[in-house]
């Protein structure tokens, strides 16, 4: 069993209270460097790829580099997401070390959220991310992330504004009437440095609808595991309600192999979730859709 990517929760505090994420029902945590180089061993032999998240903030821990001298030690390379609020913490050595293949910056973070800072002192770390990182040369990608583009939450106000800046950044015209209209994946802004693009989407919960069956890409491109050291089969069960196993008395390829993951593996072949909170997940809407006819 091979996976694109592992979701490594390094800690499960963000540091921020976005209006688009769910509420964390568990307590602030944080994986100790210890025990993130016993889950690094074993992922090692499923994955070539960590995502040093799930819903906390990678870049709220002071001792990121240490993390990431981890994952390179083992020959993996990281994914760094971030809101872009606590980029200022740490040095360009850190948020380019060698083992980062992206770092996804989530744009839209700013106006959910009540703070003080002005839309430029929050945008400029961001573009001087990205102007430093042409400067050294960097081969990493950087993708702005603009995921509100459903007309249910339009940001038309705040992307106008945003768009302007990154027009202006960067010297390309960002049409914000032809991104609604054409809804592109992602526009180049410098070499490695994109505007991604896509909807906001409701996260599962147990207190959604049901969404019936159909099937999904956790336990297939991806797991994650959570701060706590509890094995999950997708990047979106942040409060670990699919608990397939807890990586302090268990091994990753014992719980890989249990009933209930295998159950989970055999469901989603065949159509169907198999699991309350896959039922009422509507992400999985996104993989089930029908393809059109030529």
């Amino acid at each position: 069993m091979k996976f694109y990517r592992m979701y490594i929760e390094i800690t499960n505090v963000c540091g921020l209270s976005c209006s688009f994420c769910p509420t964390k029902l568990l307590p602030n945590t944080e994986m100790d460097l210890v025990f993130f180089e016993s889950v690094i061993v074993q992922a090692k032999a499923f994955t070539k790829e960590i995502a040093c998240h799930v819903v906390g903030d990678p870049l709220t821990q002071s001792n990121l580099h240490s993390y990431l001298d981890i994952i390179h030690k083992h020959g993996l390379k990281a994914m760094l997401t971030t809101s872009g609020y606590f980029l200022k913490k740490h040095s360009y050595d850190t948020l380019f070390h060698p083992c980062v293949k992206q770092i996804n910056i989530s744009l839209n973070a700013f106006n959910k959220n009540d703070t003080s800072l002005t839309f430029e002192q929050y945008i400029q770390p961001v573009l001087l991310l990205c102007q430093s990182k042409l400067q050294r040369k960097e081969e990493l990608f950087i993708n702005l992330r603009v995921w509100n583009l459903d007309e249910m939450m339009s940001e038309r106000a705040f992307n106008e504004i945003l768009f302007t800046r990154l027009s202006e950044a960067f010297d390309v015209a960002l049409s914000l009437d032809t991104v609604y209209k054409e809804k592109p994946k992602s526009i180049r802004l410098e070499n490695k440095i994109l505007v991604h693009f896509d909807n906001y989407f409701e996260w599962p919960s147990l207190s959604n609808p049901n969404y019936g069956d159909g099937t999904c890409r956790g336990l297939q491109s991806h797991i994650g595991i959570l701060a706590n050291g509890k094995v999950i089969p997708c990047c979106l069960d942040c409060d670990g309600v699919i608990e397939l196993g807890d990586l302090h008395t268990q091994s990753l390829k014992e719980i890989l192999g249990n009933s209930r993951t295998t159950a989970m593996i055999k469901g989603f072949k065949e159509g169907k979730a198999v699991e309350e909170l896959c039922q009422k997940c509507a992400y999985k809407k996104r993989f089930n859709e029908p393809k059109e006819q030529p």
